[in-house]
């Protein structure tokens, strides 16, 4: 556990150094291409401030993508009484709780570290799981948050969605004319580093993707057996992981940039051998598996 901690804090530090790397050198070929210098600078600016905004806030930003609301104890008494009494088995401090409004179950945790780490289920969640299978879903997501998998999570989900908007809005600065007003003005540009500039900014969203990769897929087995020790019934999580795959209900607030946060990928289309070569998940049916072997 002390090793994964190690890794997940080395890996997150190493992310927003290629974050901004990243997004430096994006700026540093279109201020060359394009004869405007302030786009270097701007492109700085801008990979610093979400850099630090997203450390410290992507919590909030998930949530708010999710549009998940607090819980109340009028509404979800058993949810927050099972957080609370696996957090102390766990023996972390009590995640703040979230909802979502969707007939989908499905769950995920956000946050930093274990002092601001959120749980947030859906209501179909909670509707469509039996109490023990409630409490191992809520026990796979502390492992994430005391293996610090959720600073990592976070990060990716926030920094690689903003890869591919800066992305984006380069190409459309091109393509609406950047280029032509630039000339008209008679400051030319490098018409070669224009062409690697494209090529850059094209290749950035799969740039994005490998980023969202860089998250191991065994970062989902060692949730899933370090929860199944939380609850020590491994029954509890195969059978709810069972019952969340077989539901053909979309989750609506569901996206590219939060999806691989999520207990089960909640993009019902991602289907096909590529699209699973390139998957965040491991195979439902092995975690279930491994949790009926232990």
């Amino acid at each position: 556990m002390y090793e994964q901690v190690a890794s997940n804090i080395r890996r997150s530090y190493l992310l927003i150094f290629a974050f901004i790397l990243l997004i430096g050198g994006l700026g540093y070929l279109f201020s060359e291409s394009t004869g405007y210098p302030e786009i270097l600078p701007l492109a700085l600016v801008l990979a610093i401030v979400s850099s630090v905004g997203s450390y410290y806030y992507s919590d909030k930003i998930v949530l708010a993508m999710s549009n998940a609301r607090p819980a109340t104890k009028e509404e979800h008494a058993f949810l927050i009484n099972s957080v609370e009494g696996l957090a102390i088995a766990a023996g972390i401090p009590v995640p703040k709780i979230y909802v979502i409004d969707d007939t989908a179950p499905n769950a995920f945790a956000t946050g930093r570290d274990p002092e601001h780490a959120v749980i947030c289920v859906t209501t179909g969640l909670m509707q469509k799981l039996s109490r023990i299978e409630l409490e191992g879903v809520i026990s796979h997501e502390m492992a994430h948050i005391k293996g610090f998998d959720i600073r990592l999570m976070a990060l990716v989900a926030v920094l690689a969605g903003t890869v591919v908007l800066i992305s984006d809005w380069l190409l459309r600065s091109m393509r609406f004319g950047l280029i032509r007003r630039n000339r008209n003005r008679g400051l030319g540009g490098n018409p070669f580093m224009l062409v690697i500039a494209l090529i850059a900014a094209l290749l950035a969203p799969l740039i994005a993707l490998l980023m969202q990769l860089a998250i191991s897929r065994k970062r989902e087995f060692l949730a899933d057996a370090q929860g199944a020790l939380l609850t020590r019934y491994p029954e509890g999580l195969a059978s709810a992981l069972e019952k969340i795959a077989s539901d053909t209900e979309p989750l609506e607030v569901a996206n590219k940039a939060t999806a691989h946060m999520y207990i089960y990928n909640p993009l019902r289309y991602y289907g096909g051998w590529l699209n699973n070569l390139f998957s965040t998940h491991p195979p439902i049916e092995e975690r279930i598996r491994r949790l009926r072997n232990m």
